[in-house]
């Protein structure tokens, strides 16, 4: 019976949905099985059971775990990528490998004649065959595998000597560079990193991905070395930055539309050992909700910030290392408090996210217009609320201060490694400890800890209680949560980030401190006491004991 009359007489397509689609491919070569499901009439998974009767093959569910990798050395990666087939294990004499097309006879038969051994068929989608292919042979592998075949026997021995400049330039522009590069980035996107970091060595070109705040290895194959140059100029072309330049760090950015959304792409440029270095920051405003209990804050911490971004005046300062959401974190607060009757200005280097009516400035130093001068500037702009990307000196601290003073509510940032060192910080600076008391409403730390992943979650007893620091005051017997490792979190246990809060409120006490210039040892103390300061490393523990996380995440995170 044919697939289409087989999908009828199963009742998944109406006699007519098949008619009209039969029609619309006269002109096409599009065979009505893949016009079925490009349409989204039938799902791959049904049809797979269609062709499971007729042709008598079975349908499968693959898993890294189901592969042998010793049989990779058998099977040319031509005949992997050309045809989309993925062998699986050896089945006696013959060797399984799973298709997402029977009619391919011609593939099985290649396949055949190159193993010279019986091959068995079994059907799988062709998004689970594609994802192992990534797997085991590299992200890219198959365009790699076409550049490595035309390049032929020319190998340049003192490339160093060569102006290559233009030659580069043609190379990056070539159709297989283009992919190559494209779907590196698509597939870092569909990972969830934030990070791409293109490395050059010696020997190698390492691509990595930043993965829930840990970097990993991207699954590429090693053969991307021999063509480095063109794929550093690739990402410098789309950045719209100077390819001639290899002396200079250059910063640049790209737009690009993945699956259907906008993501941007900050690209930093670092001339190294052995060639340029690149940093592609992922800023994916689909994939982030601008919201406090999304970020992970939540009880008291929530209340009691809420109610500080509220107040009509003072500065909120958040603290914390590069990468720990201190930004995402001042968004999701001006996000709360927008409103018609507001006006809110912001100066950022350089801007992540653009909020709906939030006037947002960029830094621009080549042009003088730097947090200090734009912070004057926007006084005479008549705004409520001011946010400054950081402050870094003393003249944006001293502007920040006197705006707070002359009722503006201020946002900021400062590095620091934790919320009572800020006003400490804010001294060191050359700020006079009357206008610190007299500006600081609230400090914010935070850090963002790995969550263990849902699908995988597990509880446990730990066997080795002895090994946790002594203030998580572990119970013996008491039990914890851990993630076993799967699919969906790359066998890693987690699975997304959250925000780890530790918020310290001014008060009289503290501030009569602070004009003594008592340092952040002797401030913190008195903020647990008398401000009910609650330390990273204590919210840490609460979050273990409430099955979002695990110590070792919190130990990698925080200090004692």
């Amino acid at each position: 019976m044919p697939v289409g009359e087989a999908l009828v007489a199963k009742g998944l397509i109406t006699r007519e949905q098949f008619a009209e689609v039969a029609a619309s491919l006269s002109s096409s070569n599009e065979r009505i099985d893949e016009a079925l499901v490009r349409q989204g009439l039938v799902s791959e998974r049904d049809l797979l059971a269609v062709f499971s009767e007729q042709f008598s093959i079975p349908v499968v569910e693959l898993s890294e775990g189901d592969i042998d990798p010793e049989l990779l050395r058998l099977v040319p990666s031509r005949i992997v990528h050309k045809y989309g087939l993925m062998p699986i294990m050896r089945n006696g004499p013959g060797l399984r490998v799973a298709t997402s097309d029977p009619y391919n006879m011609y593939a099985l038969d290649e396949l055949r004649t190159c193993v010279d051994m019986p091959v068995e068929p079994v059907l799988a989608t062709r998004a689970e065959i594609h994802k192992l292919i990534k797997a085991f042979y590299g992200v890219g592998g198959e365009v790699l595998t076409e550049m490595v075949a035309d390049a032929g026997d020319l190998e340049v021995i003192d490339e160093a000597r060569i102006e290559s400049a233009d030659l580069d330039v043609q190379m990056a522009q070539d159709a297989s560079v283009i992919k190559l590069v494209n779907e590196i980035l698509v597939e870092a996107i569909d990972q969830r990193a934030s990070d791409i970091h293109f490395e050059p060595f010696e020997d190698d070109f390492k691509v990595r991905y930043r993965i829930d705040g840990v970097l990993n290895f991207a699954n590429v194959p090693p053969e991307i070395y021999r063509f480095r140059n063109a794929v550093i100029s690739r990402v410098k072309i789309l950045s719209g930055l100077n390819i001639a330049e290899k002396r200079l760090p250059q910063d640049g950015g790209i737009k690009l539309r993945v699956h259907g959304r906008e993501v941007d792409l900050r690209v930093s440029v670092m001339p190294m050992a052995f060639g340029e270095g690149i940093v592609l920051r992922i800023l994916d405003r689909t994939a982030i909700k601008l919201d406090l209990p999304t970020l992970g804050m939540e009880g008291e911490t929530l209340e009691r910030f809420s109610e500080l971004i509220h107040r009509p005046h003072g500065i909120i300062l958040v603290t914390g290392p590069t990468g720990s959401g201190k930004t995402t974190t001042l968004y999701a607060a001006l996000s709360s408090i927008v409103t018609p009757e507001l006006k809110i200005l912001t100066i950022e280097d350089p801007f992540e996210y653009y909020l709906d009516g939030i006037n947002q400035v960029q830094v621009l130093p080549k042009v003088g217009l730097v947090f200090a001068r734009a912070m004057r500037s926007f006084l005479r702009h008549d705004p409520d609320v001011i946010l400054v990307g950081e402050i870094r000196d003393l003249e944006t601290a001293e502007t920040a201060v006197n705006a707070s003073l002359t009722g503006h509510l201020v946002f900021s940032t400062l590095h620091t490694n934790d919320a009572v060192s800020a006003t400490t910080r804010l001294l060191d600076m050359g700020v006079e400890p009357f206008l610190i008391a007299s500006s600081v409403e609230a400090v914010l730390a935070q850090r963002l800890i790995r969550t263990i992943c849902p699908n995988c979650k597990e509880e446990y007893v730990p066997e080795h209680p002895e090994h946790f620091p002594r203030d998580f005051n572990y119970e013996p017997g008491e039990a914890l949560w851990r993630g076993r490792g799967c699919r969906d979190c790359r066998g890693t246990g987690y699975a997304g980030r959250r925000g780890l809060f530790e918020l310290f409120v001014m008060n009289d006490v503290l501030r009569e401190m602070i004009l003594e210039r008592k340092s952040a040892t002797q401030l913190q103390p008195v903020a647990r006491e008398k401000a009910g300061l609650v330390l990273l490393r204590d919210e840490g523990w609460r979050l273990v004991r409430a099955g979002h996380t695990t110590p070792e995440e919190v130990l990698r995170a925080t200090k004692a």
